[in-house]
C-alpha cells in the first residue's frame, strides 16, 4: 500500500517530519510518500494562503506518476479535500478531519490546540462543514507561528501544553487535538501534562486512510464528488 501525505505548504523539512511521523505509525507494507507543493505560502495562517495550498496540492498531487491507494491532506483546517476528492479515486482524508473523528472514541468533548488566533476560526468552519463542532469544547490557540514549532521547540511545548491545560481546566475538554500537522510528536508531553489522550491528526489519518484501503472503500462518485463535469478549464492543468 502506497499513502502520498501531501504538506500544504512549501517547507520540505516540514515535508519530512509529517512524513516521518506518517511512517512511525503505518502498518509493515504500507510506504510513506511525503509530497510539497510546488508553490504557495511557506506556511498557511490565514485564507489566503489556504486557498493557495488547495490548488498546490492538487497540482502536486496530479503530478504523480506512480500508482497509489490514499491521499492525505496534511493541513490543519485547511481548503481543499473537496476538490481532491471529486479529481482522485483512492481515498482522501484530512487530518483535521481525522483528529476529531478520533477524538470522539476517546471522550464526549475534544479541544483543538493550534497556532496562531487567525487560524482558529477556518478550523471551526472545517470542523462545522464535517458535522464535528457539536463535540468540540474549544479551539485555542498557542500564539506561535507554524514555522516557530520547528524553530523553537522548547518554547512551543510550552505553549502547547499551557494551552491543552487550559482546554482540560476551563473548557471540560476530554480529548487534546493538535492542531497543526508540524506538532506531530507533541503527544507524549501534552498527554502527561493534562492526564487526557491527545490525537496527532498524521497519525489518525494514516490508520484511517489504511483501514479504508484495506476495506476496499473510497469516495461516493454519485454526486458530491462526481467527477468534474467535461469542460474546458482555462489553465488547468498548471503549466510546468
Amino acid at each position: 500500500m502506497r499513502i502520498l501525505v501531501v504538506n500544504v505548504n512549501t517547507t520540505e523539512s516540514m515535508t519530512e517530519a509529517i512524513a516521518n511521523s506518517a511512517r512511525s505509525i503505518a502498518a509493515s507494507g504500507t510506504e510513506i510518500v511525503g509530497l510539497t507543493p510546488r508553490f504557495g505560502a511557506e506556511s498557511c495562517e490565514g485564507n489566503l494562503e489556504s486557498y493557495l495550498a488547495a490548488v498546490g496540492v492538487m497540482d502536486v498531487v496530479t503530478r504523480y506518476a506512480e500508482p497509489y491507494d490514499a491521499v492525505i491532506q496534511a493541513g490543519y483546517g485547511e481548503h481543499g479535500r473537496e476538490g481532491l476528492q471529486e479529481i482522485l479515486e483512492v481515498p482522501v482524508v484530512d487530518i483535521t478531519e481525522a483528529a476529531a473523528s478520533t477524538a470522539l472514541y476517546l471522550g464526549y468533548r475534544f479541544s483543538v490546540v493550534t497556532t496562531l488566533d487567525r487560524t482558529v476560526p477556518l478550523i471551526e468552519d472545517r470542523l462545522k462543514l464535517a458535522g464535528l463542532d457539536s463535540r468540540c469544547a474549544s479551539v485555542r490557540a498557542s500564539g506561535l507561528g507554524v514555522l516557530e514549532l520547528e524553530a523553537e521547540p522548547d518554547r512551543a511545548v510550552h505553549a502547547i501544553v499551557e494551552q491543552s491545560q487550559r482546554a482540560v481546566e476551563d473548557d471540560y475538554a476530554e480529548v487534546i487535538c493538535l492542531g497543526c500537522g508540524g506538532m506531530a510528536g507533541l503527544e507524549a508531553a501534552v498527554s502527561a501534562a493534562t492526564s487526557v489522550p491527545v490525537v496527532d491528526g498524521v497519525r489518525a489519518a494514516v490508520v484511517i486512510a489504511e483501514g479504508l484501503v484495506r476495506q476496499g472503500l473510497s469516495t461516493s462518485k454519485i454526486r458530491t464528488y462526481a467527477r468534474p463535469r467535461a469542460k474546458r478549464l482555462t489553465g488547468w492543468p498548471l503549466p510546468d
